[in-house]
């Protein structure tokens, strides 16, 4: 029984619960706390709804209609078709952002995240690196740059997630290691760039 759990129940778990929308939506909303308090936490949630709810609906929509299979999308003509989507969403929620003058922390993290998935994409039109992982890897690095080392443990997560997605046969080790040192680089520029 122990054994079993720790095969494709325990991967389909870790897979589901550390999936992009989650950590998008966590990490944008405590760059929004950190960047202006209150005020600067609703500013994260408006940049959550854009960069992940949205998102999320437009793949849950896909699914019914048959679409794609699951919420991992792993079809290439469908990554690139959510990607397309993804990109339009937080687009719309930077400009959103910028034009209702939210904290220049934030909007410069959400800049460099819709660079980030232009990245995903093009990579993604010959390789499918994995986006989970690139995820994961960005939230942590770019939530320890801001908040301290003290969140840096958070990369047990992402090794959680890596191994789930290589034991789902949905990425190999290369496109998992791919994924997770491409968020790490993208997090580092942009605590730069911010």
């Amino acid at each position: 029984m122990r054994r079993e759990f720790w095969g494709r129940p325990a991967a389909e778990l870790s897979t589901y619960l550390l999936e992009p929308k989650n950590w998008i939506i966590a990490t944008v909303i405590l760059i929004g706390w950190h960047s202006g308090g209150r005020a600067g936490t609703g500013w994260g949630v408006l940049a959550a709804l854009f960069a992940g709810v949205l998102p999320t609906l437009f793949i849950r929509y896909g699914i019914r209609h048959g679409r794609w299979e699951d919420r991992n999308v792993g079809a290439k003509r469908a990554r690139l078709i959510v990607l397309g989507f993804i990109t339009a969403s937080v687009a719309a929620g930077l400009a959103l952002l910028v034009l209702l003058g939210a904290p220049h922390k934030l909007s410069g993290y959400v800049a460099c995240m819709l660079a980030s998935v232009a990245v995903l994409a093009a990579i993604t039109a010959v390789w499918k690196i994995s986006i989970h992982c690139a995820v994961a890897s960005g939230s942590v690095a770019i939530l320890a740059l801001t908040f301290g080392t003290y969140v840096l443990p958070g990369y047990a997560l992402v090794a959680l997630l890596g191994w789930s997605r290589v034991t789902l046969r949905d990425h190999t080790i290369a496109q998992v290691a791919g994924g997770t040192v491409l968020g790490a680089a993208a997090a580092v520029l942009t605590y730069a760039v911010i």
